[in-house]
């Protein structure tokens, strides 16, 4: 971990933290919420091995990226820009693409605005879903799982100060370790047991207490207030992006993810039956990893690590 270069880079107005390793061609890594650059540090020192530069950075919001105030600096569009930016400040034409839950959504609108950039995408947990050209998406889900659905509840509201109520690192840990297999709907006013009722008492063994101790480091400094904003902007989202309705994804893709992925039993039927990849007709594979849960690039790194450079040699 020690041989993992860290720098900040001046991107679309803010400054980004970047993590990397290696030479050779680009593996640009994306995390979610609530992570960072670390959650790839298996994947960097895997893909760096094997003759790629690796490169992982904090989002806009995480980490020891700056985080801008207003809630509307985290749209799709504002994210993306940071991405191009980073792209071109690394002096490539084209990446290859790795990314996992908010990140994979990112990683979507990426490769829908800006396909030039991708040379493959490698996408975990998250698949593409396209617009809805009838229905916010914050609405739909509230009228599917009611006002205390984690989404609905992480819309600007009280969240920051319920998380704080029971303190970064069991809320980190909350979410971490859970392996519900259905979207987490709150306790009333309350962070609660939050994504994991069944919270163990001890880690998995993915994870350790140094790992989770990186984690709550970084979050104790900056909040979570910046990873919430993600999901405070999926309806501006759909609004800004009416203009891609029916646009498909042509970049080339695999996908993997959990079997005990949360939501994963609910679009199976999506995934497997051909809308997915009507939507994204370069959709190479879809890979199911059995008893693994959302946080796959950390429960089994050394099979994504696997999974990715696999998919990226074919280009």
């Amino acid at each position: 971990m020690e041989d993992i270069e860290h720098r900040t880079i001046e991107v679309n107005g803010i400054n980004m933290h970047v993590a990397e390793k290696g030479q050779g061609p680009i593996v640009l890594f994306l995390h979610g919420f609530p992570e960072l650059w670390y959650s790839w540090r298996h994947q960097i020192l895997s893909l760096s091995s094997q003759g790629y530069h690796a490169v992982a950075l904090d989002l806009r919001g995480y980490g020891d990226t700056d985080a801008p105030p207003s809630i509307t600096s985290y749209t799709c569009f504002h994210i993306v820009g940071d991405i191009v930016a980073l792209i071109d400040s690394l002096g490539v034409d084209q990446v290859f693409l790795v990314a996992h839950d908010w990140g994979a959504i990112i990683g979507w609108y990426l490769c829908l605005f800006r396909p030039d950039k991708i040379k493959a995408y490698v996408c975990l947990s998250v698949p593409y879903l396209p617009r809805n050209p009838k229905s916010k998406p914050v609405d739909a889900m509230r009228e599917l799982y009611g006002d205390d659905l984690y989404i609905c509840r992480f819309q600007p509201g009280k969240m920051e100060a319920e998380m704080a109520e029971v303190g970064t690192a069991y809320v980190l840990r909350n979410i971490l370790t859970t392996r519900k297999t259905v979207p987490p709907i709150l306790p009333n006013g309350e962070f609660g047991t939050g994504f994991n009722p069944d919270m163990p008492e001890t880690l998995p063994a993915w994870l350790t207490e140094d790992d989770l101790a990186y984690y709550v480091t970084k979050f104790e400094k900056t909040g979570f207030t910046g990873g919430l904003n993600y999901y405070r902007n999926f309806n501006l989202n759909w609004e800004l992006t009416a203009a891609w309705s029916g646009k498909q994804i042509k970049v080339p893709v695999k996908f993997i993810t959990g079997e005990l992925n949360m939501g994963y039993n609910l679009i199976k039927d999506y995934i497997h039956g051909g809308g997915f990849k009507e939507v994204v007709p370069n959709l190479e594979e879809v890979i199911v990893q059995k008893g693994v849960a959302h946080f796959n690039n950390q429960e089994v790194a050394e099979d994504i690590s696997k999974h990715i450079c696999d998919f990226i040699r074919k280009f």
